[in-house]
């Protein structure tokens, strides 16, 4: 493992550090720069599309990892981190699934989700330390996240888990990275150069953040969390999902509104509520 806050290689080219392929952006009215954004983001699904295969090879290795108890960690650096830590905060009230299911790391701590931790992102020891506290072991799949491709806190913790047979995975936005290299399922998304030269929070994030939403979802719903095209196991933490999940079982079993409810009441969520129903 390289040693605390070592340097890496400077001379891998890297397409999200790739000058715009617009200037003086100072001088455009807001209508034009609204305009090229929303033109440059149009190029990400078809980056994403063309990484389908390993994106569906890495939720099969989840899917199965997870119906042996184990778990998912997503960990990175600054947008990327963050990334990780939402999608992974929304899998227990979208899908009913236990806390600590889906793990978000993200270098520098939760308050770094906030606000910058300076050289956090260096530091090649800590993201194993960080794995370490959730006692990682090889049930489970850790998926580091990383536009660059070249984060010190992700390469280090990687190399760590593939020394202990724990399932790596990256998602990357630059081809032939270090991050990659050290993955057994690299997913490189491959956006090109930012509207704002360097800026990944732009296409780069919204490349991982669409991944992020396939690998979770597609994964859930192989679990059996959702049943049709609903969120049958979702927690009812306020009154929209109150009334989503009423309708749910309206639509389902064919009651009205006000039975409905009370089913859901009394059941605490669709699924009972209708198997309930279903077995009467």
């Amino acid at each position: 493992m390289q040693s605390r806050k070592s340097p890496l290689p400077r001379l891998m080219k890297k397409t999200t550090e790739s000058a715009s392929h617009y200037n003086h952006l100072e001088k455009m009215s807001v209508h034009d720069l609204l305009l090229n954004i929303n033109k440059e983001d149009q190029t990400v699904p078809d980056a994403v599309k063309k990484v389908i295969p390993q994106i569906e090879a890495l939720v099969e290795v989840i899917v199965e990892k997870m119906q042996n108890g184990g778990r998912l960690f997503y960990m990175g650096a600054g947008t990327s981190g963050r990334l990780g830590v939402v999608d992974a905060s929304e899998c227990p009230p979208t899908f009913g699934v236990e806390q600590g299911l889906v793990v978000g790391l993200i270098a520098g701590g939760d308050k770094a989700i906030r606000k910058a931790v300076e050289f956090a992102e260096d530091d090649t020891q800590q993201g194993w330390k960080d794995l370490h506290e959730f006692l990682v072991n090889d049930k489970d799949v850790v998926i580091g996240i990383a536009a660059s491709g070249t984060t010190p806190y992700v390469i280090g913790a990687l190399e760590a888990c593939n020394k202990h047979q724990i399932t790596t995975a990256c998602i990357v936005c630059n081809e032939g990275s270090p991050v990659a290299a050290v993955s057994k399922h690299p997913i490189e998304v491959v956006v090109g150069p930012e509207f704002v030269t360097g800026s990944t929070r732009m296409k780069s994030g919204t490349a991982q953040k669409l991944v992020l939403n396939m690998i979770s979802t597609a994964a859930m719903i192989r679990l059996g969390r959702v049943k049709g095209n609903s969120m049958v196991d979702m927690q009812l933490s306020n009154n929209k999902l109150l009334d989503r999940g009423t309708k749910m079982i309206m639509e389902t079993i064919g009651v009205s509104y006000e039975q409905a409810h009370l089913l859901l009441m009394e059941f605490g969520s669709v699924r009972k509520a209708v198997d309930a129903f279903s077995k009467k």
